[in-house]
């Protein structure tokens, strides 16, 4: 496939938290319990999904009942954030960065 002496390296994930592995230092995606959100870059985690964040956006988004016609209101609610710890038990989902 390659005679000009390019090697094509491949990245396999065998177990789930190697995807976590691979991306290391870049930024995530990273879905909350009481629909919290969260996209920073990953700096550590552990194997219970623990994980240190660096410039982490947070959105927090909250469901409200108008009285009046009864609909519900969402609000959206935005924050920055240089650095955070995640504790492991409240994550739902990790989505790691796009790769082309």
């Amino acid at each position: 496939m390659a005679d000009d002496g390019d090697t094509v390296t491949q990245v396999t994930v065998k177990e789930p938290l190697d995807l976590i592995r691979l991306s290391l230092d870049e930024r995530i995606y990273v879905k909350m319990r009481n629909e919290r959100e969260l996209r920073g870059r990953i700096h550590a985690y552990d194997q219970h999904l623990n994980m240190v964040l660096g410039d982490v956006e947070e959105t927090v988004t909250t469901v409200e009942i108008d009285e009046e016609t009864y609909e519900e209101v969402y609000q959206t609610t935005k924050r920055n954030i240089p650095m955070l710890f995640v504790r492991g038990d409240g994550v739902i989902l990790v989505s790691p960065p796009m790769r082309v």
